[in-house]
């Protein structure tokens, strides 16, 4: 295993790139400690196998380093870099057991007969293939090829990393949730070097400790999935992560003696304490809240809320989904079944009135974070 670093790294499939827009993957430099989970999020064409292509040494960046525990490897193929990786659609041998399919890459680096027998055993065991180890891999379902596919990867423990190209496309949910339950007792029994390529945000929040989000070849914020959902650095990334998104909202920023207010239309909307986030003239600025943090209040508070008309209600059982105008902007609102806003009567084509909390308001400028309830003014890393 090894720290793996990218120093002033980019891709372009062109011949002679010249914009940014050439460019697959823009120029980056950050590392991945030796022994982290991490995962790559983001939808199709953002960049993220391209990104895992370079890690694993199937693409050579048009320019840049990739470093492993400091030795400079860009140019090394990827037998030379020690790497396992297990793809979208299983790369088994049909031919052979699920026995031998395991020891195979084992058996490649000459390990001791016994060893094998260990280390095959043990991972048939964690990942419940140990009763088809004499089953020919032509007799597996789908979703047991590409579990053997993830044990072949997995089987080795002399990798640098271990590299997964969204391995559970092929498996049904329930097995998704519980291959996911174990790559995480792995790592935490073994600590591989794991990194995950993955569009489902559930795949990503549940599977590593720090998630990297992509758009369009960028990387526009690298995190815990804590940091992610409660301060997104990008307004897109606070969209894409969470269920509803979160609703952006765009606004005017006006000061007053008690505090600073975003203006939403004809609506006043109190702010959490900032530092001189009003920007230059033709800044956008927005504001963004979490649906789950949009409080509804009761008759006795009616007054102070904020009048939103109901277009749709969706009953989740454990949870509601509102739809709703704030003005002319959509907005979206999650209600648990407990709670303050579970006993007030919501149905479409009716009104209720919200409550944005200042402790749970992100303000955007231009689509980066400036400020929120929990840090005013402080620039998230990236």
């Amino acid at each position: 295993m090894a720290k793996i670093e990218f120093v002033d790294l980019a891709h372009s499939y062109t011949a002679a790139p010249r914009a940014s827009h050439d460019y697959a993957l823009q120029q980056l430099t950050m590392s991945w400690r030796d022994g982290g989970a991490y995962a790559l999020l983001g939808p199709s064409g953002c960049g993220k196998t391209t990104l895992l292509g370079i890690i694993s040494g199937l693409i050579q960046p048009t320019r840049g380093q990739v470093l492993y525990g400091g030795k400079d490897v860009t140019m090394l193929s990827s037998r030379e870099r020690n790497i396992a990786q297990v793809f979208q659609f299983p790369v088994i041998y049909d031919t052979m057991t699920v026995r031998q399919n395991l020891a195979f890459p084992l058996r490649n680096r000459g390990l001791a007969g016994a060893e094998i027998d260990r280390r095959v055993e043990r991972i048939a065991e964690t990942l419940e293939l140990t009763a088809m180890l004499n089953l020919r891999a032509t007799r597996l379902t789908a979703d047991q090829k590409q579990i053997l596919s993830l044990g072949r990867g997995l089987v080795r423990e002399d990798v640098a990393a271990i590299l997964f190209d969204e391995p559970l496309t092929v498996i049904d949910p329930h097995r998704k949730w519980l291959l996911r339950r174990k790559l995480k007792e792995i790592h935490k029994q073994f600590r591989h070097t794991l990194i995950y390529v993955t569009h489902d945000q559930t795949e990503a929040l549940t599977f590593a400790d720090e998630v990297v989000v992509m758009q369009t070849g960028s990387v526009l914020q690298r995190g815990t999935p804590e940091q992610l959902f409660h301060r997104p650095a990008h307004t897109y990334v606070g969209y894409f992560i969470g269920s509803p998104g979160m609703n952006v909202l765009p606004c005017e920023l006006e000061r007053a003696a008690d505090g600073a207010r975003a203006r939403v239309g004809e609506l006043a909307i109190a702010l959490p304490a900032l530092a001189d986030t009003a920007g230059a003239a033709g800044d956008n600025l927005e504001l963004g809240i979490r649906p789950e943090h949009i409080a509804v209040v009761g008759e006795a508070d009616a007054a102070g809320g904020l009048p939103v008309a109901v277009t749709t209600v969706e009953d989740h059982g454990r949870f509601r989904i509102v739809t709703g105008t704030l003005g002319a902007h959509r907005l979206k609102i999650r209600i648990a079944d407990t709670g303050a806003g579970a006993a007030v009567p919501i149905a479409a084509g009716g009104a209720i009135r919200v409550r944005f909390p200042p402790e749970h308001i992100c303000l955007y400028r231009n689509s980066r974070i400036v400020a929120s309830g929990d840090q005013a003014g402080a620039e998230p890393s990236s």
